[in-house]
């Protein structure tokens, strides 16, 4: 066998993701986040979601783990539930001051550890490897919707 497996894309993608999720959860504990509570306070910051099956959607996880995660981040005084006005059976999800006022400092961690890992790329390298990175994530996402459904 000519290839080797751990030099593969997918492995070196496997291995950078979780070096920056080490690299990440270690930043933000001390602030009070994880690093997969990031994309839903960047959301609902951003006005981009307000209810969990958003939330899950930006975030690209499904329902049930998201229900957790807000229960968590709900209990650490990260979010709150308010009634959804127009239709009662809902809820609408907002950050608390709290994270609110964490945020600024946990990005600049974020941003400063990206930083860091990209010591001795050039700024040119460092925004083609975003570039392929988006494009790689765009064809695993159209993969997994063209993809059958087990039993299908």
């Amino acid at each position: 066998m000519d290839e080797d497996v751990l030099s593969t894309p997918g492995h070196l993608i496997s291995l950078a993701a979780r070096g920056f999720a080490r690299l990440s959860e270690s930043r933000l504990k001390p602030l009070g986040f994880g690093v997969g509570q990031l994309p839903v306070l960047v959301a609902l910051q951003n006005g981009k979601a307000s209810t969990q099956r958003d939330l899950a959607r930006f975030a690209r996880i499904e329902q049930p783990p998201m229900a957790q995660m807000l229960a968590r981040m709900e209990r650490d005084g990260l979010i709150e539930r308010t009634r959804d006005p127009a239709d009662g059976r809902s809820s609408r999800i907002v950050s608390t001051k709290t994270a609110q006022e964490r945020m600024p400092e946990a990005i600049t961690v974020l941003f400063q550890g990206n930083k860091e890992a990209l010591t001795g790329f050039t700024d040119a390298e460092a925004g083609q490897l975003v570039d392929l990175l988006k494009r790689l994530i765009g064809n695993l996402d159209q993969i997994a919707t063209a993809a059958p459904s087990p039993g299908d």
